[in-house]
């Protein structure tokens, strides 16, 4: 597979947020199209991809898969046959390679930095399911009740700044609610001595029952 349109087509989809939401056809197409390129030249990179599981396919449009799409655009904007051809680089691809550095230094700061002094239990590969988020959640929670005595009381605000950018927060809320319906978590109320707005708000409200402040795990 030719590393120049893998890599340009990976990232095209990935500023165009794939990662999260299906990107249209043609929104794509225009961003890969170019004087030395059509959208027919693309058609083997599109389908090898597709093997490799790195996108979906779909009538309407295309989606990045994670870890494995973001595993193969980061290897192919760090292999060395990525180049960018001529004298002219288009704004969008300076932009979209700005963006994602800027991501990867945010991440490997915050791991370096280690303010909590909890080993990150996320790293900069988006969740994209249910399955996916509760093993991490569990072990967010494992190492924070572990490194800060927390008595199996588990301020929520703290597991979800420490996933923090892998997972919006509609997800995140979805699917620790999720947890709690499958009685694996219990979400809890309770008294927070340091309450402050933002902490209020990286906790959580369960429907008709008002905040929760604390995650517990249940029979453990």
């Amino acid at each position: 597979m030719e590393t120049q349109a893998t890599t340009r087509l990976l990232l095209a989809l990935w500023d165009l947020g794939g990662a999260k939401q299906e990107v249209k056809k043609g929104e794509l197409t225009k961003r890969i199209v170019s004087k030395t390129k059509k959208v027919a030249d693309y058609q083997g990179v599109f389908k090898e991809l597709q093997q490799q599981g790195a996108i979906a396919i779909s009538k309407s449009g295309f989606t990045l898969v994670s870890p494995k799409g973001l595993e193969v655009l980061g290897e192919g904007l760090k292999s060395p046959n990525f180049k960018f051809k001529g004298t002219i680089v288009g704004t969008w691809t300076a932009n979209a390679l700005l963006k994602w550095i800027s991501q990867t230094n945010s991440v490997l700061s915050s791991q370096a930095s280690s303010t909590n002094g909890v080993k990150s239990a996320a790293s900069n590969v988006g969740i994209a399911s249910y399955e996916e988020f509760k093993p991490v959640a569990l072990k967010v929670y494992d190492q924070l009740n572990h490194d800060y005595n927390l008595n199996d009381l588990v301020p929520i605000y703290r597991i979800r700044r420490e996933i923090g950018d892998r997972i919006s927060r509609s997800d995140f809320n979805e699917w620790l609610l999720e947890m709690q319906e499958k009685d694996i978590l219990q979400l809890m109320a309770g008294e927070m001595r340091d309450m402050t707005p933002d902490k209020r708000e990286d906790s959580i409200t369960v429907p008709g029952g008002g905040l929760r402040y604390y995650a517990k795990l249940l029979n453990s």
